[in-house]
């Protein structure tokens, strides 16, 4: 019997594993893929660490979770600057002093300042993602970087949209191109998969890959006291109040001679262009190699045999959700990460709620934590 099952191998089920097991509690992790670390899954090609489900960039301003991942791993330097492509024409991004020279020539904090107050469409009551982010830079911005990215994302109009999915994105009157500015950023030097090796390379845990969790649900709920369930929370209660939605992405990656865009994530954001966005993923890591590495993106509405990437935050889905939410984590079944949730996390928040969720639900059962062996041989500095 044990303590946990831990239904997905990503990044809050791992954690989650790791925490439990330190407490000498057995854990088994199962994942109906056939490889651990979720779509922070990384393979090797070419020598190159490939981001199978996209690319995946580490940031963090929490101290702790930046503590624990790095027992696991080392970081290189790495921060994202994505640049755009729109009309043959290359921009910064995210919006910054450069992007607004580039379009408009302005120089200076005050001059772009002066000219995006002369642009805007004052709206009191933005209510829907067009609405929004016209008030706060106008026509030009809003059709050279958001309207033809967001729709194919989406797949719907931004019109359409909450607000709140484009708030998080930056809009600098200085020269700062970083994508994040958090403190702690970087790529695992090894790759992500080398991460979770590590983190489930303890003797309390056990792994099962290609195991499907509702095709043996009953012997599976009975091999443990507690369940830390990590899929879909429409599927977990059966679809009972109908399904939420998702939408998906579509990878077509290849492997080129030479060096194809000379940066990692370059945003293809003309709705004439299929793709959302093309990664190369040697520049994660600062290769210089004879081959590389490079896929195209192409956003599609999800279904049973395409991976859920990002909820739905639409009217009728937040109804659903607050409906199975109100069911709650009942008996042994513990919810945690972005598809238990409905929620978009960044990797360090899942991280931290992992951590939160561990405090609060395994109970200790040893006076001081074990690292294993293999976690021991890793240098800790991080980059």
């Amino acid at each position: 019997m044990y303590d946990y099952l831990v239904v997905g191998g990503g990044l809050f089920g791992c954690t989650f594993a790791r925490v439990a097991a330190e407490q000498n509690n057995h854990v088994l992790v199962i994942d109906k893929r056939h490889h651990i670390g979720g779509n922070c899954y990384t393979e090797k090609v070419e020598d190159i660490n490939v981001h199978k489900y996209g690319p995946h960039c580490f940031h963090t301003n929490d101290e702790e979770v930046w503590r624990f991942l790095n027992r696991f791993t080392t970081f290189n330097h790495f921060q994202c600057h994505t640049k755009v492509e729109y009309e043959n024409r290359i921009f910064s991004f995210p919006i910054n002093l450069t992007t607004l020279h580039e379009l408009w020539g302005v120089k200076t904090p005050a001059e772009a300042v002066e000219k995006l107050n002369s642009v805007k469409i004052p709206n009191p009551n933005p209510r829907n993602l067009e609405e929004w982010i016209l008030a706060e830079v106008g026509v030009q911005i809003y059709e050279t970087f958001i309207k033809g990215y967001t729709s194919k994302q989406w797949g719907r109009h931004p019109s359409e949209l909450p607000a709140f999915i484009i708030r998080r994105l930056p809009i600098r009157l200085t020269y700062d191109d970083r994508y994040f500015d958090d403190r702690y950023q970087g790529i695992p030097t090894y790759g992500y998969t080398h991460m979770f090796d590590n983190m489930l390379d303890h003797k309390n845990i056990d792994v099962e890959i290609g195991v499907d969790f509702f095709q043996g649900r009953e012997q599976l709920m009975r091999s443990a006291r507690r369940v830390v369930y990590t899929g879909k929370l429409d599927e977990l209660y059966d679809f009972r109040f109908g399904e939420l939605e998702y939408r998906s992405l579509r990878f077509d990656t290849k492997v080129l001679d030479g060096d194809y865009q000379g940066n990692a994530i370059i945003n293809h954001t003309h709705a004439d262009v299929p793709f959302t966005r093309v990664v190369e993923h040697k520049h994660f890591e600062f290769k210089r190699s004879p081959k590389t590495v490079v896929t195209w993106e192409f956003p599609q509405k999800h279904d049973l045999n395409s991976i859920p990437c990002y909820p739905v935050k639409d009217q009728r889905n937040t109804a659903l959700v607050e409906k199975y939410s109100a069911l709650g984590e009942g008996g042994n079944i513990i919810l945690g990460g972005r598809l238990a949730t409905y929620q978009y996390y960044d990797m360090h928040q899942i991280v931290a709620q992992a951590l939160k969720s561990a405090k609060k639900y395994v109970t200790p059962r040893v006076s001081e934590f074990e690292i294993s062996p293999r976690a021991r041989k890793l240098p800790t500095a991080g980059g």
